[in-house]
């Protein structure tokens, strides 16, 4: 009777194997999770970017390599054991390939991806390029991966290429303009006339701040909060305006108008000390900037001129300009300086059947 219930219990090899593997990697996973936690710890005061990157990028690759490891454990235990599977070996054999090109793919990807997010963090040149640089590196490397897995498996990639690249073609003509926006969204990266956080004017009229330079499409935040999306193919093709390139700084023309009987020399001289005043006082003015006075149009009623003040940037050109004419109209009160209403005379004599040419009566 004790004999038949020990033969009851026994427990199969295959089990036993299939136990200890388990087991193991159950260990394994504990140990990488611990060792990881403390060496992240001990790297996060470190001063240099490359330990930490690769320690988030090691992560997932190294729970592939574990679960490779006891899938190999396993396939040596259940030969130990004596219980031997053809099936069993092609496909143990092929999930650790698979195990082993993943785990590197993985790790690539992470790796690659973590440094250029770095790089184009510090770059201002490819700062608005992230996504269309990162998803094209991306899209590689998973290529180049998909293509190994494929090769370490027993199938030819040669047909794949082959079809791939007539594909493409039939691909590429169906996907014309979604194609033309991509690579036009790659040139306005390369190019650089519009950058993330630039205010520009678009040749329609719309006038905003580059919010986002997709794949796609480019997202422009306008003044009222909403928001234009501009095909990179039509902006690529169409006159923009770039308000803060080469710089923020803006020139801000102020047309004038003072009376006939005014002295321009006193005009001109309590004009610019108005307008110094103001670039140096005024939180958005330029105090560097060499303020001057052009008298340009004898006009109807007034003799006309251009003030020219600077902004720090575009949006501030409102507020510098509105700031200015409060002063100039009051320091023009207090000189006797006199801005003229336009007025229209009718001259009754000239106008007279009798007028003749040099004579009046």
């Amino acid at each position: 009777m004790q004999l038949a219930e020990l033969n009851f219990i026994q427990v199969p090899p295959w089990a036993w194997a299939g136990l200890i593997t388990l087991t193991t990697t159950i260990l394994c996973l504990l140990l990488k999770r611990i060792v990881l936690a403390r060496i992240q710890r001990w790297v996060h005061n470190s001063s240099f970017f490359v330990d930490s990157l690769f320690i988030k990028a090691i992560g997932l690759p190294l729970t592939l390599i574990v679960l490779l490891l006891n899938l190999v454990l396993l396939q040596q235990l259940l030969a130990s054991f004596g219980v031997t599977s053809n099936e069993f070996g092609v496909i143990s054999r092929s999930a650790i390939a698979v195990l082993m090109v993943l785990a590197v793919v993985i790790f690539v990807d992470r790796l690659v991806s973590g440094m250029i997010s770095r790089y184009l963090q510090k770059s201002e040149t490819w700062r608005s390029s992230h996504s269309i640089v990162n998803g094209i590196t991306r899209a590689f490397i998973l290529s180049i991966g998909a293509l190994v897995l494929l090769s370490t498996l027993g199938i030819s990639i040669t047909p794949i290429i082959a079809s791939l690249g007539i594909g493409s073609l039939a691909v590429a003509l169906a996907l014309q303009p979604t194609l033309e926006n991509f690579f036009s969204g790659v040139q306005l990266v390369m190019d650089k006339p519009i950058r993330v956080g630039d205010f520009i004017e678009l040749e329609s009229g719309e006038q905003g701040f580059v919010e986002r330079i997709g794949w796609r499409s480019t997202w422009i935040n306008m003044l009222p909060n909403n928001t234009v999306i501009m095909p990179n193919g039509a902006l690529s093709k169409s006159k923009i305006i770039n308000y803060y390139y080469p710089s923020k700084e803006l020139s801000v023309p102020v047309e004038v108008g003072v009376h006939y009987s005014s002295d321009l020399d006193h005009v001109e001289q309590v004009t610019l000390e108005v307008a110094r005043e103001i670039l140096n006082e005024h939180p958005w003015g330029v105090g560097s900037y060499d303020t001057f006075v052009l008298f340009h149009t004898f006009d109807s009623s007034s003799i006309n001129f251009t003030v020219m003040l600077r902004t720090e940037e575009y949006f501030h050109r409102f507020f510098v300009r509105s700031a200015f004419l409060k002063a100039l109209h009051k320091r023009y009160g207090e000189e006797g300086i006199v801005i003229p209403y336009p007025i229209t005379a009718i001259n009754t004599a000239q106008e007279s059947p009798r007028f003749e040419m040099g004579t009046k009566e």
